[in-house]
Parts: C-alpha cells; sequence; structure tokens
C-alpha cells in the first residue's frame, strides 16, 4: 500500500468534505511499533480521588429582630384644631401679601363697601371671574402651599401640629420623603376640590385618613 495521506472523507448525498467531525486516516509504516495508549486519569480508569478539604464555615448567628413601635392616629377633631392654628398664620400674612400686591398692580375689588355675608355678590364675582378675586385665591392656594409644603419636608410636621404634639409619617414609619409631601399638598386641593369631603372622611375613616394621607400614603400621627 502506499504512504501516502488519504483523503478527507466526503459526503457521497452532498458531493462536500465533512465538517470537524471527519478525521484523516493513515497508516502506519511497516515494521513499527504501534503509537503507546493515551495516558488515562484516575477518574476515567475508576479509582476513587482523594477527598478535597471542605474549609469550615463560620456560625450563622441570628441577629434579633427590631420590635414595631406602636403608633396612634389622631382623628378628625385633634386635627381640626391644628389646622385652625396653621389657618391663623397664613391668613394674615396671605392678606398682607395680597394687599401689597393689589396695590403694586392696581387691581382692587369692584365694590367700595364688600360684605362677607353677601353670598350673592361673592357668587357673582366667582362666576365673572373678577381679576381680583382671582389673584387673591391664586395667592392664598400659593402661600398656603407653600407652607405646608416647606414645613412637612422640613421637619415633617406644621406648626399646628408641633404645637398639638403630632407628626406625619409614611406607611413605614418613617419622615415622609419630598415626593410624598408633594403628593399630599397636591390632596389638599383635591380636598378642597371635593367640597371639603376629603377632610371630613377623615371622621369616618377606619384609618382616619383623609384624602390627603390616601393619595401621599401617610399616616398623623401622636409625637
Amino acid at each position: 500500500m502506499s504512504d501516502r495521506e488519504p483523503a478527507l472523507l466526503r459526503d457521497p448525498s452532498q458531493g462536500n468534505a465533512l465538517g470537524p467531525t471527519a478525521e484523516r486516516v493513515s497508516e502506519s509504516p511497516r515494521g513499527e511499533d504501534p503509537p503507546p495508549p493515551p495516558h488515562r486519569s484516575q477518574a476515567e480508569l475508576g479509582t476513587p480521588a482523594e477527598p478535597t478539604a471542605v474549609p469550615a464555615r463560620e456560625p450563622i448567628v441570628a441577629r434579633p429582630k427590631r420590635e414595631a413601635t406602636a403608633v396612634y392616629v389622631v382623628g378628625f377633631w385633634r386635627r381640626l384644631a391644628a389646622a385652625v392654628i396653621d389657618l391663623a398664620l397664613v391668613v394674615p400674612s396671605a392678606l398682607i401679601i395680597t394687599v401689597i400686591a393689589s396695590r403694586i398692580t392696581g387691581v382692587h375689588m369692584p365694590p367700595t363697601s364688600l360684605r362677607l355675608i353677601d353670598v350673592d355678590l361673592w357668587i357673582d364675582l366667582v362666576l365673572a371671574a373678577d381679576p381680583a378675586l382671582v389673584m387673591a385665591l391664586v395667592l392664598f392656594c400659593a402661600i398656603g402651599l407653600t407652607y405646608l409644603l416647606v414645613f412637612q419636608i422640613v421637619i415633617g410636621r406644621t406648626l399646628g401640629m408641633r404645637v398639638l404634639r403630632l407628626k406625619i409619617i409614611d406607611v413605614y414609619g418613617d419622615q415622609p420623603s419630598a415626593a410624598r409631601c408633594v403628593a399630599r399638598c397636591a390632596g389638599y386641593l383635591a380636598g378642597v376640590a371635593t367640597l371639603f369631603l376629603g377632610f371630613l372622611w377623615m371622621g369616618f375613616d377606619s384609618e382616619k385618613r383623609g384624602l390627603q394621607d390616601w393619595i401621599a400614603g401617610t399616616y398623623v400621627i401622636r409625637a
């Protein structure tokens, strides 16, 4: 026989050389001993290998769980008293700022003898979108919301709540984040838009939460 290496095995149906599984077949020259068998490991021979030493692990020590702190939510009347204190601080400031803005802009109420109990006149001003009334309402809302937002973010309660020893917490028992405080202020506007039903709901809710609390995920508790 010839000592040359034969060609690659071919697939008769495709006529192409086989891929990586095709092997070249060669004949050993006459008179030479066949190559020695490859070395086989102990795992291939079936002999058990020596056990590997496993490092010892440190014992797991159970940490004591922190006990939950009991909190007491506050009802409608105490929160109403805190709101009255806050209004006593916000309304005079808003009136002063409104008077100053009115003199600067030259926008004044139309009647010279405006009565607070004249409901028909106030309804007419609202329906007519009186500029002075619109400016006063916008300033009152802006000052009130700024007051609520700043104090809730900084100390987690308003000054009226601090006087009555109340504070706001989130559902985890922590001081509410800035995002929750913004959502809570939006809840105040929603409570006013529902003709104050969002605030009156605190008197009937099992968790004593108003609309602003449900929107922001907060509670008002005793400090």
